[in-house]
């Protein structure tokens, strides 16, 4: 599927130092028009991306961006906007579209970068620079590679004087370049020559992702969830409007037409989410939602991730079906996946410790082991059909960034549960360890569509959750464990979660609406429900 394609990817790794630039560098400089969508309307502004590359390089030689920023001069209006919801500060997010070709052959990579919160001004222009290290760009065959500046977008976590978030918690803006930036675009030129390719023609390979933690995600402060599961016959994710509508492909890039009779708005910004050893069986999927944290009366918005899943043959359940049903059982495995990492992005959220005090954090539920999708189909007499569907997942809870009442509390580089969050488990036997259990539940009646949860076609997934004592947090010799255990851990807290309709790229299913974008990712981005 990409043996002829330049695969570009970029990972972002702020917390790690800029690159140094070695001798014989490309510098790059370049101040473009953008028209950004706010609120209140479409409004100008001026993105500033610099970086700096190789002057020249083999092919399968290592092409690695180094000192790579990008700055967004947001006009008056959007701090009018920002000002009306009574911010002091605001953290950005970025997100930068760059087009890599070479020859014939397109591929498209996203540049990330965070910043850190910056006043708002009284009133206009407002600057945001956002920095980070990207992973480098590999390609076996020579010829010219060409970086292109395309469609970019900034996420804003406003915050009030007093530490805590606006409402609403965020504001996100997409822009496009301005009609006036046509052919000022392209970034640079790198020539590549002939060398000793590491992979077959044509192809490219990404240097290995870094380590260290991302960079916080904005986040919202909400209420607790209803404990209430998800009832059977209720309805999962809402798909967003279809994004091909007024776009049109060139030479195997596609383009999209803004004012294209009847076009809906683009498809939302979300998260990488491809197999790269795609099988038939693979199937790729976004999942969004919220978490409780019971003793902080609050729940915590977790953001649009993406699940890996490999599905695997239907065989004998576990357990005998009861006279008059037939049973199939079909297990798969499952892997979280952001930037390289098993892993959600960051999320921030804040919460009203001890009934007064606003206390901010970032966290990130990583992965320990394989994810298991167990799903039991039961045919029915009746004609209809029911769908078990658990979801059994090892995760901790890492915890990378702590403020109360906007004062920057050191919990360290290792802040974590001491175990995965636990819940109750109903085949112990079978599942040991400790890991997080949730279940789907769906419907198939005779003659009509699917409610509820099902695998291939999303929906809710519901359950509650242990969160384990932690260890690891502090810095400087001072312990924190103690105070994180006594102020989030404990039981009972409920969980729900959306999963959109699955992609599958090599053998899908046809639906109603396209399962897969063109270069195969889920194509429905699922709404979190509460």
């Amino acid at each position: 599927m990409r043996g002829a394609t330049i695969a570009a990817f970029v990972a972002l790794a702020p917390l790690l130092p800029a690159a140094a630039v070695a001798v014989g560098t490309l510098k790059v400089d370049a101040a473009l028009p953008y028209v950004c969508t706010l609120p209140s309307g479409p409004q100008p502004a001026t993105v500033r991306i610099t970086a700096a590359f190789p002057e020249r390089a083999e092919a399968g030689e290592e092409i690695r961006p180094a000192d790579v920023t990008t700055a967004v001069e947001l006009p008056g209006a959007a701090v009018a906007e920002l000002t009306a919801l009574k911010a002091a500060t605001v953290r950005a997010e970025s997100r930068l579209a760059v087009g890599v070709a070479q020859g014939e052959q397109r591929a498209e990579a996203a540049w990330s970068g965070t910043a850190q919160p910056v006043a708002v001004p009284t009133e206009g222009p407002l600057t945001l620079t956002t920095t980070g290290d990207v992973s480098s760009l590999t390609t076996g065959t020579p010829g010219e590679l060409s970086l292109t500046a395309g469609a970019f977008g900034v996420d804003l976590a406003p915050s009030t004087a007093e530490g805590a978030a606006t409402v609403p918690a965020s504001l996100s803006l997409a822009c496009t370049p301005a009609p006036d930036a046509e052919g000022r675009t392209v970034l640079a030129r790198i020539p590549v020559g002939a060398g000793t390719p590491t992979g077959g023609p044509g192809t490219a390979a990404p240097s290995p992702d870094a380590s260290s933690p991302s960079s916080p995600v904005p986040g919202l402060p909400l209420p607790p969830l209803p404990s209430d599961p998800a009832a059977p016959g209720e309805r999962g994710g809402t798909p967003s409007a279809d994004p091909r509508a007024g776009q049109r492909t060139e030479k195997g890039l596609t383009v999209t037409d803004e004012d294209a009779p009847g076009a809906p708005a683009a498809r939302p910004a979300a998260p990488r989410c491809v197999t790269e050893n795609v099988t038939p069986m693979s199937l790729t999927a976004y999942v969004t939602g919220y978490s409780n944290v019971r003793k902080l009366d609050g729940s915590s918005f977790i953001p649009l991730f993406c699940m890996l899943i490999e599905q695997g043959s239907p065989q004998e359940p576990p357990v005998p079906a009861p006279e008059g049903e037939f049973h199939f059982f079909t297990p798969s495995l499952a892997d979280l996946s952001y930037q390289g990492r098993k892993q959600t992005p960051p999320f921030t959220s804040t919460f009203v410790a001890f009934g007064f005090q606003p206390v901010t954090a970032t966290m990130v539920l990583e992965q320990t082991g394989p994810i298991k999708v167990d799903t039991l189909f039961r045919a029915v007499a009746t004609g209809d059909n029911y769908l078990d569907n658990k979801v059994r997942a090892p995760l901790v809870l890492r915890v990378l960034d702590v403020k109360v009442n906007g004062v920057k509390l050191d919990v360290g580089p290792s802040c974590r549960t001491e175990t995965s969050l636990t819940s109750p488990e109903p085949d112990p036997a079978r599942y040991p360890g400790d890991h997080l259990v949730l279940v789907g539940l769906g419907m198939i009646p005779f003659g009509e569509n699917a409610k509820g949860y099902v695998l291939t076609g999303g929906g809710p997934l519901t359950g509650e959750m242990t969160i384990p004592a932690f260890k690891g947090c502090g810095a400087k010799g001072e312990n924190l464990d103690r105070l994180l255990t006594a102020s989030i851990s404990g039981p009972g807290n409920y969980v729900r979660q959306t999963q959109g309709q699955t992609c599958n790229f090599l053998n899908p299913f046809p639906p109603a609406d396209p399962e897969c974008t063109e270069d195969g990712q889920p194509y429905q981005i699922p709404k979190a429900g509460r």
